[in-house]
């Protein structure tokens, strides 16, 4: 939450005020909420002046009337918001009103496979893509879940489990290393948003995967922060086995890494007792490029890969 705002008290029913904080464009984007379709298009027609800036002029009857089906929408929505904003209260009260669709770890795992089976078999929503959708976040996020995963171009990880905005906290780094830089982000998501699992998620042909299979000699030609990503997986990989065939090969030092990694982000001081308290878990993913199919891991070798 912006410091700025997280103590100013909302004005009951005078969005076009409270809202003109933020930005001039967001406060008359707001204010017409509750005249717009769900995919953000107006119910009406607009014949007002346009000022110099080219936003719209309000006057002082259209907010009356704004305000009016605001109050009445948002009351049949979330009778909670509306009764908060009634009592005035802070921008920061507001944003802590709202859960996330998954409210323990078994929901959030459950989530995750529910979403992932959507975008495998074609029938992903898509959600929150919408005009209104995308103005509500600017008060709060209150993600599920937090995901490290690798900054491969091919891993959409929102759109890998059909999830919206604010649903996912993602961390993204070559390798889904639990380094100092993740850590910290993953210490937030953790610690100060409502998130209720951790997964880290490798994935089919991975690059960074393929780099640090490479003998010794040929890791020592590339740049220096490369070759740091790479001193961060290599221990993943020690025992790796001797595998014939290279596809599975590289498969089985993915997963090395992604269970790796999880013991390794196991092992910070806010996670652990995160786990401990109950309020989240941690598992691994592997996600198939070529199939769209994550499988998840909890424990050194226990598959609990998504249900379809």
């Amino acid at each position: 939450m912006n410091p700025t705002y997280q103590n100013q008290k909302l004005t009951p029913w005078a969005p076009a005020a409270v809202l003109s904080r933020f930005r001039p464009w967001v406060a008359v984007g707001l204010l017409w909420c509750s005249a717009c379709n769900p995919d953000g298009t107006s119910q009406q027609a607009d014949t007002s002046a346009t000022t110099s800036g080219g936003l719209e002029e309000v006057t002082a009857d259209q907010k009356k009337r704004a305000d009016a089906e605001f109050e009445k929408s948002l009351t049949e929505v979330n009778p909670r918001l509306a009764e908060a904003i009634r009592k005035g209260a802070t921008m920061e009260e507001i944003a802590q009103l709202k859960e996330p669709i998954a409210t323990t770890p078994e929901d959030a795992l459950r989530q995750l496979k529910v979403g992932n089976a959507r975008f495998f078999d074609g029938t992903a929503r898509r959600p929150g893509l919408g005009v209104n959708q995308r103005r509500a976040q600017v008060l709060s996020q209150t993600p599920f879940a937090v995901v490290l995963g690798c900054s491969d171009s091919r891993v959409p990880i929102e759109l890998v489990y059909d999830q919206g905005l604010g649903d996912l906290f993602v961390v993204r780094v070559a390798g889904n290393l639990a380094d100092p830089g993740t850590l910290g982000s993953i210490e937030y998501g953790v610690q100060h948003l409502k998130s209720h699992i951790v997964v880290v998620m490798g994935h089919e042909g991975c690059g960074a995967i393929d780099a640090a299979l490479l003998p010794a000699a040929k890791q020592q030609q590339e740049p220096v922060n490369i070759r740091h990503l790479l001193d961060r997986i290599s221990p993943a990989l020690a025992g790796i086995p001797e595998i014939r065939d290279p596809k599975s090969r590289k498969r089985e030092a993915v997963v090395l890494n992604i269970m790796y990694q999880k013991e390794q982000l196991k092992k910070n001081p806010v996670v652990a007792a995160a786990i401990k308290s109950g309020k989240i878990m941690v598992v691994g993913a592997y996600y198939n490029i070529s199939s769209g199919i994550v499988e998840f891991y909890q424990d050194q070798g226990q598959n609990v890969s998504a249900a379809f």
